[in-house]
């Protein structure tokens, strides 16, 4: 990663389908933003795949570490999670989930051969895909009146925010995710508009 303050993720989601004695791994890498992302697209698979005898999947979210999840679904103990895991590392990805949907062949592969199954088609899933670069954001709570509206909006523009979630009446709420280089600057800004309250806040949903 050359910018400290950016981190690489997936432009669009990806598949992969790999085969071995029988069994079927099909693999699905997705772009995400929060464990809310990864329960939706997990649901979504499960309807789409219902006979499927695992759903294994890894995800890794923000730039700090702490966040991610590596989870087996009935595999053997660190045959699925952590390969799909290791591909996201390897590839230095965040905010990226793969799940790799398992139909049963007949054939028991033993550990090594799962390990080397999920982490294939986690591989052949993310391979072909675009990579951006994203700014590393702060994320922010505004609360402001509406007549303050176009100010508060004007300046989120002119930094690159992000806007998660809005609630735009006659009191007006944001979330925001500010550039890191900018964060300060712009806090600034946003807390000298008359009426404004800005709260340092998580992206949790």
């Amino acid at each position: 990663m050359t910018d400290q303050n950016k981190y690489t993720t997936i432009a669009t989601t990806g598949t992969g389908d790999f085969h071995d004695r029988g069994s079927k791994f099909l693999a699905f890498s997705y772009p995400i933003q929060t464990p809310q992302d990864v329960k939706e697209k997990l649901q979504a698979l499960k309807k789409e795949h219902p006979k499927a005898n695992h759903h294994c999947y890894a995800y890794r979210i923000g730039t700090d570490g702490t966040q991610y999840r590596a989870v087996d679904d009935g595999e053997p103990s660190g045959s699925a999670g952590k390969p799909i895991l290791g591909q996201l590392d390897s590839l230095m990805l965040t905010n990226v989930l793969v799940v790799v949907v398992r139909y049963f062949g007949g054939s028991l592969l033993g550990v090594p051969g799962l390990i080397n199954a999920y982490k294939t088609a986690t591989a052949m899933a993310l391979e072909q895909l675009p990579r951006t670069e994203k700014w590393i954001e702060n994320i922010f709570d505004l609360e402001f009146d509406y007549p303050s509206m176009g100010e508060v909006l004007y300046l989120l523009k002119q930094c690159e925010a992000t806007i998660y979630k809005q609630d735009l009446q006659l009191f007006c709420s944001i979330k925001t995710g500010i550039p890191r280089p900018n964060s300060d600057t712009y806090v600034q800004k946003l807390s000298e508009i008359r009426g404004v309250t800005v709260k340092a806040a998580k992206l949790t949903e």
